[in-house]
């Protein structure tokens, strides 16, 4: 039955359920009675949503506190073990996957080095599937009990309706692959176990914003600094966030070759494997045979030596605090183009230099944006650490668990179910 707002009873039941739902996850243990005010249901309504979703295995009772006067108050939280999420972080160097339980709490994880940045198709959809059928058997996890499997990858995320989602990665030489369909092909997981893939910005956004340091701002953008570079941007409108390709703006006319192909990238110059590069260019010399990760950690220890024993590698020093000025520059547009609240910076690259050059970035950020929008942001490191991009992938189908209230996808029917059916759906009792 539909109301006059387009809304059927169905799409009420399942917004309440959401609504009992996220606010025992992310405020819980609450009572029943605090649920009231906190979503906007009526007592009865209360009731109902949570006798639901304790019969469906999602709620427990989690103790109880005293009340004025009167009964104790039964407190309710949602069940830990009643769904499991795998997150992917597909990265520069290492494909990482994890498996958390309802509430992210990490279960196992395995990860797989990427030899030489190499990229290819094959390879990578191999790590994932081994990955994923590793960290269940590790956990004891059968595959029915998976609610997603979310994966942040490089590269711009097409969502096709005959291939799934097809990943246009420009920089890692990957054009228009079928990522979704490449993993389904001979996949331990049921086809009611959906994929979700989205870009790595976007899931380090999505993590930041719901567990880290974007957490109660309605405007924020999420920035991703690793080997390439990328950000999130997240407004009122845009609430889940949406991947921006920043790395690709123009900040030097005719200057270096990004991975892009194109001149003048900011990941040209601010991006860890472009810094490597340009210190190198200099006359510097960055170790041999070492991963990104190793290389940078002693890019920063030559530039920043320990004690009085040896000079500083000028070089070194000179590379990266121009390589700040750049980043603090493209963080200007980012404050000209969209007045966020706050600016977050993460990735492993970004965590290691923020810590000696957040001021510094502050400062360059300040002096090119315009006043008034470089006043009231606020430009700060990411809390979540280096694993925030897997954490975001699992995030991406727990989203989807909470706007279907709490259920799990159903297989997708051979036709359209009977009229009679549907209607008798919607009117019956919950």
């Amino acid at each position: 039955m539909t109301g006059r707002n387009g809304r059927t009873v169905r799409d009420l039941r399942r917004a309440n359920r959401t609504a009992v739902l996220q606010r025992l996850y992310f405020d819980g243990p609450l009572s029943r009675f605090e649920l009231g005010p906190t979503t906007g249901l009526s007592s009865g309504s209360v009731s109902n949503v949570v006798a639901d979703l304790v019969a469906d295995g999602l709620v427990e009772e989690a103790g109880s506190v005293d009340s004025d006067g009167g009964r104790p108050r039964i407190l309710l939280r949602v069940v830990p073990a009643s769904g499991h999420l795998i997150g992917v972080d597909v990265g520069e160097t290492r494909v990482r996957i994890e498996l958390f339980d309802l509430t992210l709490t990490e279960l196992a994880r395995v990860e797989r080095p990427l030899e030489q940045r190499r990229y290819e198709v094959d390879g990578i959809v191999g790590h994932i599937r081994d990955g994923v059928a590793e960290v269940l058997g590790a956990a004891g996890i059968v595959p029915e009990q998976l609610l997603g499997v979310g994966i942040g990858v490089p590269g711009i995320i097409e969502h096709t309706p005959e291939q799934g989602a097809v990943v246009h990665g420009q920089t890692i030489g990957w054009d228009a692959v079928p990522l979704e369909a490449l993993l389904r092909e001979g996949s331990l997981l049921p086809e009611t176990v959906p994929y979700f893939i989205d870009n790595g910005a976007k899931t380090l956004g999505q993590a930041e914003m719901w567990f880290g340091g974007g957490r109660g701002a309605h405007n924020a953008v999420v920035v991703l600094f690793g080997s390439g570079v990328g950000a999130c941007l997240v407004t009122p409108e845009v609430e889940h966030g949406r991947a921006v390709e920043w790395g690709h703006l123009t900040v030097r006319v005719r200057g270096r070759r990004c991975r892009c192909g194109a001149l003048g990238c900011l990941e040209a110059y601010a991006g860890a494997e472009a810094l490597l590069e340009r210190w190198r260019e200099q006359g510097g010399r960055p170790p041999e045979g070492m991963d990104e990760e190793t290389a940078l950690t002693a890019m920063l220890s030559a530039a920043y030596p320990l004690g009085d024993a040896e000079a500083p590698d000028p070089v070194a020093l000179e590379v990266l605090e121009e390589t700040a000025e750049y980043l603090g520059a493209g963080l200007s547009d980012l404050i000209n183009l969209f007045q966020p609240e706050r600016i977050l910076i993460g990735g492993w690259a970004g965590l290691q230099l923020g810590a000696r050059f957040l001021p510094a970035v502050r400062r360059h950020a300040t002096a090119y944006a315009l006043r008034h929008p470089a006043q009231k942001v606020t430009v700060e490191l990411g809390r979540l650490g280096p694993d925030a991009v897997t954490v975001g992938a699992a995030i991406l189908p727990l989203a989807d668990f909470f706007a279907r209230g709490g259920r799990r996808p159903e297989p997708t029917p051979a036709g359209p179910a009977p009229a009679w059916r549907t209607v008798l759906e919607d009117r019956a009792p919950r």
